[in-house]
């Protein structure tokens, strides 16, 4: 069970919770939610999921090697889009990099941080759906313990300014 929300109590801030993958999507869930946490004087929070690595014994020192890259390459990331955070909404994101299964890292943030009021999420454009993290969550939506806003991937910045 999840615990109550704590985003609009005194000496709190509510936050939106983009998070940041592969996808040519991704963007689109960032741009709309830098420019409604702008326009709500709200925080943002990127969350970056690198899956775990196998810490077989005998490939240890690899696995090893693998989590520095992923953890690299997760903060390469998350400061690029920091960038695009800051220059479309004047604002500095908070970064988090978790290693797991994506949905329960994402619970588990939202659950540690009491002030998440909304996930965003961008749905993909392409021919096989959604995407799979809008897919993925499909089957836990109505567990889920904030409001999830899923922002259409074909909507330009100019479209988006419109809605923030």
């Amino acid at each position: 069970m999840s615990s109550k929300r704590r985003s609009y109590e005194a000496g709190h801030k509510p936050k939106y919770l983009v998070i940041i993958d592969n996808t040519p999507e991704c963007d689109r869930a960032v741009y709309y939610a830098a420019r409604r946490a702008a326009r709500n004087e709200s925080g943002l929070i990127m969350l970056r999921v690198i899956e775990p690595h196998d810490r077989n014994q005998q490939w240890l020192n690899v696995a090893e090697v693998m989590r520095a890259e992923a953890n690299e390459e997760a903060n390469t990331t998350l400061t690029r889009f920091a960038g695009r955070v800051n220059g479309v909404a004047g604002i500095t994101p908070e970064r988090a990099i978790r290693e797991g299964e994506l949905v329960g890292e994402i619970l588990g943030l939202i659950e540690e941080d009491q002030d998440i009021a909304t996930l965003v999420l961008a749905a993909g454009v392409g021919k096989d759906g959604p995407g799979p993290l809008v897919s993925g969550l499909g089957k836990t939506i109505s567990d889920f313990p904030v409001p999830i806003t899923i922002v259409p991937g074909q909507l330009t910045d100019d479209e988006l300014d419109s809605l923030s």
